[in-house]
């Protein structure tokens, strides 16, 4: 092989390791598109705190859906997340499937969106 055809070939061998290990770099730090904006909030700002043993506890405090979601709006308010009203319905939404399973037959009118929204939706810039 020539100089010339080493060099080619390397700098070809070099791209595609490059490419290559841009492409494992992205994979690793791309969200989960698995995992809803309820349950991405949740593990972010509550499960600090709010270990499983206080959804199973005897006096917890929610005891149906109104009272779940009135919980979150509480906690929301109380360590100043300021969470909208979609954003109530999608932990509380997470929580209820999670640990309470209450029923919610059309309880749930706080919400306009989906059920569950990809995690890049909290990634973006803070709405104003």
């Amino acid at each position: 092989m020539d100089r010339q055809a080493f060099k080619v070939t390397l700098t070809v061998g070099l791209i595609a390791v490059s490419l290559f290990s841009t492409h494992i770099a992205s994979a690793q730090l791309a969200p989960n598109p698995h995992e809803s904006r309820g349950e991405l909030l949740y593990s972010t700002h509550c499960i600090g705190c709010h270990t499983t043993e206080i959804h199973w506890r005897d006096k917890k405090l929610a005891t149906d859906w109104a009272a779940l979601k009135d919980q979150v709006r509480r906690w929301s308010s109380n360590t100043g997340l300021a969470w909208g009203d979609d954003d109530i319905v999608l932990v509380t939404r997470h929580l209820n499937a999670l640990y309470y399973h209450f029923p919610v037959a059309g309880q749930q009118t706080g919400s306009s969106g989906p059920s569950s929204l990809p995690v890049s939706v909290i990634r973006s810039p803070a709405r104003g």
